[in-house]
């Protein structure tokens, strides 16, 4: 739900602004990193849609990319 990234975001940096948010559930795809980085999160915590993955090392390019965009977005 992205109301609830950025809202959690925004409840972070009120209170401190030098904690850098990390998103950490629902991320499966290259896509969702982008989204969770677009919405504030500073970055992503992976487990298993990596651990679990037949090509970890494919769907971390494809994660890496697409942060990349998220953050080119979000500029």
């Amino acid at each position: 739900k992205p109301e609830v990234v950025r809202g959690a975001v925004q409840a972070v940096q009120k209170i401190n602004p030098d904690v850098h948010v990390l998103c950490g559930a629902g991320i499966s795809t290259g896509d969702d990193v982008a989204r969770a980085i677009e919405l504030g999160a500073e970055g992503v915590l992976l487990a298993s849609a990596y651990v679990k993955a037949k090509d970890p090392k494919l769907v971390l390019i494809d994660m890496a990319r697409e942060a990349l965009k998220g953050w080119e977005r979000r500029a």
